[in-house]
């Protein structure tokens, strides 16, 4: 009677407990970076406006105009700068959402544009530059604390080397060390 009543007991347990082996997928496995190609430099303005509506002028200084743009993944948002001149964006910077896993975003970096070129490590943060993905330099960064996860994302043009000399990430850069930045 006792191991019929316990046979009884773990086979309703194990019909409930079977139905719990769902696949839970991380919040950034269908991010694609595709949704950063509009943002590319060289692309037009006026494209970026048709397809972001959201987008704000935050600085203009002299032909070089800064926007921000909201980038909606799931239910989350998040900011993405980008650098304009002549109708032409320069460069763009995404601050990359925290729940994104570095780890599922970094080998997809890797599966488009192969082996970063440059490697920096720091006190828990790295920096991962490829110097001709798709005619651009793209830089990212991710840190690890008790997971790891991306800071962010930065994509410049390759051929004018004026212009990477005032790019945002070099401007994000002086602005928190307490330089002025306009």
């Amino acid at each position: 009677m006792f191991k019929n009543i316990l046979t009884l007991i773990l086979l309703t347990l194990l019909t409930f407990v079977n139905g719990a082996k769902a696949k839970v997928d991380p919040k950034n496995y269908d991010f694609t970076y595709d949704k950063f190609r509009v943002f590319y430099p060289g692309q037009k303005l006026s494209d970026i406006k048709e397809k972001y509506k959201n987008l704000k002028l935050i600085n203009k200084k002299g032909s070089v105009e800064t926007y921000e743009a909201t980038i909606t993944h799931v239910r989350y948002v998040f900011p993405l700068y980008l650098q304009v001149k002549n109708e032409l964006v320069i460069d763009f910077y995404a601050k990359l959402p925290n729940y994104f896993i570095h780890d599922i975003f970094h080998q997809s970096l890797i599966n488009r544009f192969g082996k970063q070129n440059q490697f920096l490590h720091k006190d828990g943060t790295s920096f991962y530059v490829w110097k001709d993905a798709e005619g651009i330099t793209i830089t990212y960064s991710g840190a690890c604390t008790i997971t790891c996860f991306p800071i962010f994302i930065h994509g410049i043009g390759n051929k004018e080397k004026a212009l990477q000399k005032e790019s945002l990430l070099i401007k994000l850069n002086k602005s928190s060390k307490g330089e002025f930045v306009n």
